[in-house]
C-alpha cells in the first residue's frame, strides 16, 4: 500500500475528501516527525511507539575495497509495534475495519 492508496481508504472510512484525508495524514506525519526529531516520543495505542535512539560510533568494512571505515554516531528514529498490531500481523488478532 502506498500514501495514495492510504489516503483513499482513510477518505471513505471517514467519509472526507481525498484532499481533506490528505491534508490530514501529511499533517500527521509532520508532527510524529518534529516530535520524534525534538527527541520526544509518540505512543498511539494499540500501533506502536515512535521514538529516537542514538546509535553510537563503530567501525565498519567498504564492502567493495574492504577497507576498515569509521562510521560517526547519529541519532536515527526507531518503530516498536504496539501488541494490538503485533496481534493483527500474526493472526491472533482480527483488525478493525
Amino acid at each position: 500500500m502506498n500514501k495514495a492508496e492510504l489516503i483513499e481508504i482513510a477518505a471513505t472510512g471517514a467519509d472526507v475528501s481525498k484532499a481533506a484525508a490528505g491534508k490530514v495524514l501529511d499533517s500527521i506525519i509532520a508532527a510524529v516527525v518534529k516530535a520524534v526529531s525534538k527527541g520526544d516520543t509518540v505512543t498511539l495505542v494499540g500501533f506502536g511507539t515512535f521514538k529516537s535512539a542514538k546509535r553510537a560510533a563503530r567501525t565498519g568494512k567498504n564492502p567493495k575495497t574492504g577497507a576498515t571505515i569509521k562510521i560517526a554516531a547519529t541519532t536515527v528514529p526507531k518503530f516498536s509495534a504496539g501488541s494490538g498490531f503485533k496481534e493483527a500481523v500474526s493472526g491472533k488478532k482480527k483488525p478493525k475495519k
